[in-house]
């Protein structure tokens, strides 16, 4: 009986990988908003520091290039706090291939002298 129930099962998860034309979705690509959460969670388990926000995004030849920005160090008062960009590099499936700190400043400070607002 249970191996009914597991060839069932099996044919459920076949079926729900095919859309209704056909076509195998284990092929789609994930969309924006997925690679937004998969690069925030991936930088988020590597460096062990919260991904607060994406501040660009951009799609390149090899994939994804996103600027996101993570609290380094809380500090109190919150705008003392050390915050840090990272430029993080996504291939077309949204796994992260690598990633860099581009600068580190203090939340309550803008950089009104770098190209692009960064």
């Amino acid at each position: 009986m249970a191996n009914t129930k597991d060839t069932q099962d099996s044919q459920r998860s076949q079926k729900s990988d095919k859309r209704s034309d056909g076509e195998d979705v284990t092929d789609k690509k994930p969309s924006p908003m997925e690679l937004l959460s998969q690069a925030r969670t991936q930088l988020a388990e590597l460096t062990g520091m919260a991904a607060e926000t994406v501040s660009s995004f951009e799609q390149t030849e090899d994939g994804w290039s996103l600027e996101v920005e993570v609290l380094e160090l809380a500090r109190v008062p919150d705008t003392m706090s050390l915050m840090a960009s990272y430029q993080v590099d996504l291939d077309s499936e949204g796994q992260l291939t690598g990633y860099r700190r581009v600068r580190r400043y203090e939340r309550g400070r803008s950089d009104a002298h770098r190209p692009g607002g960064r």
